[in-house]
C-alpha cells in the first residue's frame, strides 16, 4: 500500500506539474526547433521569390473566416460587429457563418447581411462539425480561422495567426482565450490557477513542438490541410490540429491572437462545459484510434497532456485508499490531509463566498475538475451525445 499511495501522488504530480517542468527543460535545453513569428509584410504562404510585390498586403494569404451557428441570435449581432473590425485586408477577407437548423431569428440575421458575409443556411440541425463542414466548402481562403458565435475576438487575432503561417513548417496556429468573470473582469481563482497552467503548457509545447490541440474559439489551418470533420465530433479543437500533425506540420500557439470570453456564472454551467470536453478526449480515441499508436508523432504529449488527466480521479481514490490501510504516522497525516482538503472543497461548494480564501478556492476547483473526468467517463460509456455547448 505505501508503494501504491506514492506511485498515485507521483503521477498526479506529474499529470499537473511534472509535464510542465520537463517541457520547461526540454525549451531550456534544445530551445524553439524553427523561427517564431515573422513580419507580416512581404510574406505569403508560397515560396515566390522572383515576384517583388507592389503592395504588401496583395502577397498576404487569402483568409476565409469560420464560425457555426445554432440558435445565436442574441450573440451574433455583437459578433458580426466584432467581425467587421478584424485587421485584415478587407479584398483578402472572406466570412462565412453557417446556421446549423437554428430555430430563432439566426438564420434571418445572416440574411440581413448577407451584403458583409456568406450565410450558409442548413434546414436541419446535424451537430457543429457538420456545420463547420459546410461552412468550409464555401471558403475560398488559403487560410481558415475558425472562430466561435460566443467569444470577442482582438481585431488584430487573425493577422497574429497568419504571421506564424508564414513558417512553411507550420500548419496550424491556436491563438489564446482569456477567460473573465461577467462580474469581476476576474477569473475566478481556482479556474484562473487551472488555466494558467494549462496556457504555460500550450507555450512550452509550442516552444519545443507542437501543442495537442487548439483553442476552439480562435485558430487557423492551412486550406489543404483541412481535414472533414466527422459528424457529431465534439473536440473539432483537437481533430483538426492531430490531423495537421499526421500529415508532417506542427501547430504552435500564438499568445498574441486573443478571444475572450467569460466565465459561466449559472451554477452548473462551467461544469457541463468541462464534463463536455472531456468526454470529447474519449469519444476521439473511438474516432481516431491512430492517436494511441506509433502513427501519432506526439503520441507522448497526447497521452501527458489529454489522457492521464481523465485518469487522475483513480489515482485520487487509490492514494486515499492506500494511505488509509497503510501503517505510520506519515501516513496516517496524509489520510487526514486529504480529507480535510476534500472537506475545504465540499465547504467552497456549499458556500460560494468561501472561494475567495484561496486555498479553499484551490481545493473546490480541483475537486470540481477531477468530478467532471468521472462524470465525462461516465457520458461517454452511457453514450450520450451532445452536438453544440
Amino acid at each position: 500500500m505505501r508503494a501504491v499511495f506514492w506511485l498515485c501522488l507521483a503521477l498526479v504530480g506529474y499529470a499537473y506539474f511534472g509535464y510542465p517542468l520537463l517541457l520547461w527543460l526540454q525549451a531550456r535545453w534544445l530551445g524553439s526547433p524553427s523561427p517564431q513569428n515573422q513580419p507580416l509584410q512581404n510574406q505569403s504562404l508560397h515560396d515566390d521569390s522572383t515576384q517583388q510585390p507592389v503592395d504588401a498586403s496583395r502577397n498576404l494569404p487569402s483568409v476565409s473566416i469560420i464560425l457555426a451557428a445554432r440558435n445565436e441570435e442574441a450573440n451574433l449581432p455583437a459578433k458580426i460587429e466584432n467581425l467587421m473590425m478584424t485587421a485584415y485586408p478587407r479584398e483578402r477577407l472572406q466570412i462565412v457563418i453557417a446556421s446549423d437548423g437554428s430555430t430563432d431569428r439566426t438564420a434571418e440575421i445572416l440574411r440581413e447581411h448577407s451584403s458583409m458575409l456568406i450565410p450558409v443556411l442548413l434546414d436541419q440541425s446535424r451537430g457543429k462539425a457538420v456545420a463547420l463542414n459546410e461552412a468550409v466548402k464555401h471558403a475560398t481562403g488559403e487560410v481558415l480561422v475558425f472562430q466561435d458565435a460566443r467569444q470577442m475576438v482582438d481585431s488584430n487575432a487573425v493577422a497574429e495567426l497568419v504571421s506564424r503561417l508564414t513558417d512553411p513548417e507550420v500548419g496550424a496556429v491556436s491563438g489564446e482565450l482569456l477567460l473573465e468573470s461577467a462580474s469581476s473582469n476576474v477569473a475566478p481563482e481556482g479556474l484562473g490557477i487551472y488555466w494558467k497552467i494549462e496556457k504555460t503548457v500550450r507555450k512550452l509545447e509550442s516552444a519545443t513542438g507542437s501543442v495537442v490541440g487548439v483553442t476552439g474559439a480562435i485558430y487557423a489551418v492551412r486550406r489543404e490541410l483541412f481535414a472533414e470533420i466527422p459528424e457529431g465530433t465534439i473536440l473539432d479543437d483537437v481533430f483538426v490540429p492531430m490531423r495537421v500533425i499526421k500529415a508532417g506540420r506542427r501547430v504552435v500557439f500564438q499568445s498574441t491572437a486573443i478571444a475572450r470570453d467569460r466565465f459561466f456564472s449559472q451554477k452548473g454551467k462551467e461544469f457541463s462545459r468541462k464534463v463536455r470536453t472531456l468526454t470529447g478526449n474519449y469519444q476521439l480515441l473511438r474516432l481516431e484510434p491512430w492517436l494511441l499508436s506509433a502513427q501519432n508523432p506526439l503520441l507522448f504529449r497526447f497521452v501527458c497532456h489529454k489522457l492521464l488527466r481523465l485518469i487522475v480521479p483513480l489515482f485520487l481514490g487509490l492514494m486515499l485508499i492506500a494511505s488509509a490501510i497503510a501503517q505510520g504516522p506519515l501516513y496516517h497525516a496524509a489520510f487526514v490531509a486529504q480529507i480535510l482538503f476534500y472537506l475545504a472543497a465540499a465547504f467552497g461548494a456549499l458556500t460560494p463566498s468561501a472561494k475567495a480564501f484561496k486555498p479553499i478556492a484551490i481545493a473546490h476547483t480541483f475537486v470540481l475538475l477531477n468530478a467532471a473526468a468521472l462524470m465525462a467517463f461516465y457520458s461517454f460509456v452511457a453514450g450520450r451525445k451532445r452536438l453544440w455547448s
